[in-house]
């Protein structure tokens, strides 16, 4: 095996990618185990710890790591970006075939690792681990199953556990898909809509040892606001029209029936009054011309940022 890091030039078989914010005491206990399960595999690996703008010596700890064993990498942010940033930042930096994540709280077992490699040797693109028996407190149990639902039905596709840390990917998927903000938890999600095979792996969870949770309420509205940027943005990129088109044929129809109703009212020689029936109809109409006019614009907006090629080929014989 060879245990010293490749060049930026040269592709590593594994990159193990951890964003780390304020976990100094987990990371040397991460490391070792992260090397005892890989080691075994006969790969050229690396670790990348993103320090994500930490203030309790994870960058002094992680020096220390890297100083003690020439596989450890490490990268440190002027402040706390999110863990979406960390991420990407890993994705960038770690020149390797395929790129496992995981958390630095020692909640994911790296144990886990041989198992997810093999599930990508079946044909899968990314495996999202998927945390059965979760050690987390009752109430983000619940909310993540309402979130990993809801998700899924958004999305069309159909996981247990969108954001466990605990995932693989090939390398076309990290160069791929691209996240920011808080879309880490729509890494497979983001992959699925790109024509990436996805699926999950029953993965086991441990509780906290060290420190206490980096999530608070937040996170939730967050999740929801970024879950709408991907299904409004990725998922119907291709033709912002049809989907405004529609809800803008959907009022104008529900317009026109309603002044058409008050048409044939006044021509039957009734009087109009001013009524709240009447203003509705003409405000649904005034509404289904604003959502066209706005899928117009989005498709001048998409037109000038889409790539060359918008698909993504698969296969080939």
């Amino acid at each position: 095996m060879n245990s010293e890091p490749a060049g930026r030039d040269e592709l590593l078989d594994l990159a193990v990618v951890v964003p780390a914010f304020n976990e100094a005491e987990s990371l040397p206990e991460l490391v070792e185990r992260i090397n005892a399960a890989v080691q075994p595999l006969d790969l050229a690996y690396g670790i990348w710890i993103i320090d994500d703008g930490s203030n309790d010596g994870t960058f002094a700890t992680v020096t220390r790591l890297a100083e003690s064993d020439a596989r450890v990498h490490g990268i440190r942010f002027g402040r706390n970006f999110g863990k979406a940033a960390a991420l990407a930042a890993g994705f960038h930096e770690a020149p390797a075939r395929v790129v496992i994540t995981m958390d630095a709280d020692l909640q994911d077992d790296p144990d886990e690792i041989p198992a997810l490699l093999a599930k990508l040797d079946e044909g899968w693109d990314l495996v999202s681990g998927w945390k059965q028996d979760r050690k987390d407190g009752f109430i983000k149990n619940k909310t993540s199953r309402i979130f990993n639902w809801f998700t899924g039905r958004m999305c069309g596709l159909k996981l247990h556990d969108f954001n466990c840390g605990l995932k693989a990917y090939r390398r076309s998927v990290v160069e791929r898909v691209r996240i920011y903000g808080e879309m880490h938890r729509y890494v497979p999600a983001l992959a699925h809509l790109d024509g990436f095979r996805v699926t999950e792996k029953p993965v086991r969870h441990f509780a906290r040892k060290f420190g206490r949770t980096k999530y608070g309420p937040a996170r939730f509205v967050n999740g929801f606001l970024d879950l709408l940027t991907v299904y409004f943005l990725h998922a119907r990129q291709t033709s912002p029209l049809h989907m405004f088109g529609r809800l803008g044929l959907i009022f104008l129809a529900a317009g026109g029936g309603i002044s058409t109703y008050f048409l044939f009212y006044w021509l039957a020689g009734y009087g109009l009054h001013l009524r709240p029936m009447l203003l509705l109809g003409l405000v649904l109409i005034i509404l289904s011309f604003q959502f066209i006019s706005l899928g117009l614009i989005a498709e001048l907006v998409v037109a000038g940022r889409r790539p060359e090629r918008d698909y993504r080929i698969a296969d080939r014989v």
